[in-house]
């Protein structure tokens, strides 16, 4: 029981929830990042927007006045972007024209994706923010950042203190669980 609560836990915390429709207004939208939704710290990760406004029409880059803010999670709101990286406009399986972005993530870990946009005609859709959760896998260590970037090396350290704490938790958890067992055991014998 303990180690499937541990490990709930930690699995938990962790997950990828990619291809999970948000929506903000009258704008729903999902992210999709290559490879596989699986992406890995240091390397080149396309990621792109599919947005759409009520009744399923999609909205283009060029429709919309888009932002996308990267957080290192957990964060605190007002704390400046992690990465900002400048969006583009990109065809996408069957999909032209929406937003898309290249981003390398510095470190393995959880991070927000916060896409924001109004639109260039006014009232053609709602102001929108739409906010997605994603975990990056170990891969490339990398120094230098990319263009956009702001390191916040706290926020990275909050976050990789997290995960280490929920780990010892787990396996004290665990241990205590075993421990337990032990001396029930010996005192039925």
């Amino acid at each position: 029981m303990l180690l499937i609560l541990s490990s709930l836990i930690v699995t938990t915390n962790t997950q990828v929830l990619a291809h999970t429709v948000k929506i903000s207004g009258d704008v729903g939208g999902i992210v999709h990042l290559e490879p596989n939704d699986n992406p890995r710290s240091g390397e080149v990760t396309q990621t792109w927007f599919a947005l759409t406004r009520k009744g399923g029409k999609v909205i283009p880059l060029k429709d919309c006045n888009c932002r996308l803010a990267i957080y290192a999670e957990p964060h605190v709101a007002g704390e400046p972007a992690l990465i900002e990286p400048p969006l583009t406009s990109i065809q996408a399986e069957r999909y032209e024209g929406i937003p898309g972005a290249e981003i390398t993530f510095p470190k393995p870990g959880v991070y927000q994706l916060q896409l924001s946009g109004k639109p260039v005609t006014e009232g053609s859709f709602k102001p929108f923010e739409l906010k997605f959760v994603v975990t990056v896998a170990t891969g490339k260590t990398i120094d230098t950042l990319q263009p956009g970037q702001n390191v916040n090396q706290n926020q990275q350290g909050t976050t990789i203190g997290l995960v280490q704490t929920l780990i010892w938790l787990g396996i004290l958890l665990l241990s205590g669980g075993i421990v337990a067992f032990l001396i029930q055991m010996k005192k039925n014998n």
